[in-house]
C-alpha cells in the first residue's frame, strides 16, 4: 500500500514551488485582458502585397499604417495562424473605421472578415461579474462540502473538509492562470471570457474529483474508528481511490489532447487551461487535500 501520509511533505513542497510561481508571474506580469473584459475594438483582416505595391504586409506595416492615420491611437496587431492579422484596438466609431480601411487599402488588398466592438462599460461589467461567479462558487462549494460531512466530527470536524477543498480549488486555479499569464507576456495570449468558463469547468472537475477521496475517508472513519488510525484510514482510503481517479481523469485528458492537436486553433488556449487544471486538480484530490486533511485532523487525535 502506498504511504502518502508518510511522503505528504514531498507533495507540499512540488505544490508550494509551483503556486510560488504561478503567483509570482499573476503578481510581477498581470493579467492581460481581452477586449470583452476591458472594452475596445477586435478587427480581423486578410491583407496582402497589391499588383501596384511591392511592400511586404507584416504587422510592423500595418501597425506603423494605422498609428500615422491617427496620432493618438496605438493598435496592437498580431498575425493569425492561417495568415491573416488581427487588430485591438480602443472602441472606435464607424468614421474611423472606414478612415482605417481606407489607409489598409492603400498598402494593399484588403478583406474584412471581422469587426467587433465592445464599449469600456460592458468589459467592465463583464469582468467584475466574472470575478463574482468565480468567488461565490469557491465559496458555494466550500459551504455545500462542509454541509454534507456534516455527520463525521472526528476526528476531523466536517467544515475542515469545505477549508481543505477551497484550499485545493485555490491551488487548481492558480497554476493554470499562472501559465496564462506567462503566456500573455511571452506570446501575447490574453484572458477573455473563454478563460473564465475554462477555470469555472476546472473548478467543477476538481471538486468532484476531491469530494470522491473525501466520500470514501468518511467512510473507512466510521467503519475504522477505534480500528486505525487517522493516517491508516487516509493511506487506504486513497489507495482504494486512486486507480478510479486517475482512470476518469484520463478519460477527459485524453480528449482534451485530441482537441489541442486537432482541434480548432481558436480553443487551443483554451482547452490548454483545462487540460492543466485537469492535470493538478486529479494530483491535489489525492496528494494535497488529504494530506492537508490529516494535519488539520491529527491535532484532534
Amino acid at each position: 500500500m502506498f504511504d502518502l501520509i508518510g511522503k505528504r511533505n514531498i507533495f507540499f513542497i512540488f505544490s508550494g514551488v509551483a503556486l510560488i510561481v504561478a503567483w509570482a508571474f499573476i503578481i510581477i506580469f498581470g493579467f492581460k485582458p481581452a477586449i470583452d473584459l476591458v472594452g475596445g475594438t477586435e478587427w480581423r483582416v486578410n491583407l496582402k502585397s497589391s499588383a501596384s505595391s511591392n511592400v511586404t504586409i507584416n504587422e510592423t506595416v500595418i501597425r506603423d499604417a494605422l498609428r500615422d492615420s491617427t496620432r493618438n491611437i496605438e493598435p496592437v496587431v498580431k498575425t493569425t495562424s492561417d495568415g491573416s492579422f488581427v487588430i485591438r484596438l480602443p472602441d472606435i466609431d464607424e468614421k474611423t473605421h472606414q478612415s482605417f480601411v481606407a489607409t489598409l487599402r492603400g498598402i494593399g488588398d484588403l478583406e474584412e472578415q471581422s469587426f467587433s466592438s465592445i464599449g469600456s462599460i460592458i468589459g467592465s461589467e463583464l469582468r467584475r461579474r466574472s470575478i463574482w461567479a468565480i468567488i461565490l462558487v469557491l465559496v458555494g462549494i466550500s459551504l455545500y462540502v462542509a454541509w454534507a460531512f456534516r455527520k463525521v466530527s472526528e476526528p476531523v470536524k466536517s467544515w475542515k473538509y469545505g477549508v481543505v477543498t477551497l484550499i485545493t480549488l485555490i491551488h487548481d486555479v492558480s497554476i493554470p492562470a499562472g501559465l496564462l499569464v506567462l503566456l500573455g507576456r511571452l506570446k501575447g495570449v490574453e484572458i477573455d471570457a473563454n478563460f473564465i468558463v475554462a477555470i469555472l469547468v476546472v473548478m467543477g472537475f476538481s471538486v468532484h474529483d476531491t469530494i470522491v477521496v473525501f466520500d470514501r475517508i468518511r467512510e473507512n472513519l466510521l467503519l475504522r474508528r477505534g480500528k486505525s488510525s487517522l493516517a491508516e484510514v487516509i493511506n487506504f482510503s486513497v489507495n482504494e481511490t486512486f486507480t478510479r481517479s486517475v482512470i476518469t481523469s484520463l478519460t477527459l485528458i485524453f480528449v482534451l489532447l485530441a482537441l489541442i492537436f486537432v482541434g480548432p486553433t481558436s480553443l487551443f488556449y483554451f482547452v490548454l487551461t483545462i487540460l492543466v487544471g485537469t492535470v493538478f486538480g486529479t494530483y491535489s484530490s489525492i496528494f494535497v487535500a488529504s494530506p492537508i486533511l490529516f494535519m488539520w485532523g491529527r491535532k484532534n487525535t
